[in-house]
C-alpha cells in the first residue's frame, strides 16, 4: 500500500464516528503526491490558495466530479468568483464583504456552496475570523439576508495550552445556532477536536508528510 494511503488509513482507524470527514489538506503538494489518495477513493481535499487550487484541480474535478474541494485559507474578496467556480466548501467565511461577494457569484453561477463561519476564538490580531460575540448577528445576516448555506463554524485555536477550552466554546456556540457540522482539528489536535464533536478534521502533514 502506498505510504500516503497507509497514513490516511491509520488516521481513519482512529476515528470511530462514521459521520466525521477527513479533509486531506493538499496545499503545496503536487498532484503526483495526491493521486494515490484520489485513486484510493478519497474525495475531500483542502487548499488554501485559489490560484494554486485552480492549476492543480480544475481538470481533475472535471474528470472526477465526486471530488469535494474545500477552501480552508484566507479568502480575499477579489478571488470570490474563482473560488465559487472551483470549490464546494468554504471554511473561511469571515466578513460581510466576503459574504456579499460569495452570495452574488454563487447566484450568478447557479451554484450552492456549503460554508463555515471562521471564528477567532482566541481574539488573535494576526488571525482572521469573526469575534465570538459577533457570530450570532453575522450568521443571521448570511442566512437570512443572503440566503447562503452556513453549515457550521470553523476555528484555528491559538497555541496557548487552552485548546480544550476553545474547542468546548466553539462546540457550544455551534450548538446554540442549531448547526450540525463543525470544522475543528488539524494534524496535531484532531483527536481532541473529535471529543468536542468536530465533523470535519483538516489534516495535512500527518497524511502527506512535512512540507518543504
Amino acid at each position: 500500500m502506498n505510504s500516503i494511503v497507509q497514513r490516511f488509513e491509520n488516521i481513519k482507524s482512529l476515528i470511530s464516528n462514521s459521520n466525521v470527514k477527513i479533509v486531506a489538506v493538499s496545499k503545496t503538494f503536487t498532484y503526483d503526491n495526491i493521486k494515490p489518495l484520489v485513486d484510493h477513493g478519497h474525495i475531500h481535499f483542502g487548499e488554501n490558495k485559489v490560484q494554486e487550487a485552480q492549476s492543480k484541480w480544475s481538470n481533475i474535478k472535471k474528470n472526477n466530479p465526486n471530488i469535494k474541494l474545500h477552501m480552508i485559507g484566507k479568502l480575499q474578496s477579489n478571488k470570490a468568483r474563482e473560488a465559487v467556480n472551483l470549490f464546494d466548501y468554504i471554511h473561511s467565511l469571515d466578513s460581510e464583504k466576503l459574504a456579499n461577494f460569495l452570495a452574488k457569484f454563487q447566484n450568478a453561477a447557479n451554484k450552492k456552496l456549503k460554508y463555515f463561519i471562521q471564528v477567532n476564538v482566541g481574539k488573535e490580531k494576526q488571525k482572521s475570523g469573526i469575534g465570538i460575540e459577533l457570530v450570532d448577528d453575522f450568521y443571521s445576516y448570511c442566512t437570512r439576508e443572503l440566503n447562503i448555506n452556513v453549515i457550521g463554524l470553523m476555528a484555528i485555536p491559538p497555541n496557548d495550552g487552552n485548546e480544550t477550552i476553545h474547542f468546548k466554546n466553539l462546540m457550544e456556540l455551534n450548538k446554540s445556532l442549531g448547526l450540525k457540522e463543525l470544522s475543528l482539528g488539524m494534524s496535531g489536535d484532531f483527536k481532541t477536536a473529535l471529543k468536542y464533536e468536530s465533523t470535519f478534521v483538516r489534516i495535512g502533514s500527518s497524511i502527506f508528510g512535512n512540507r518543504v
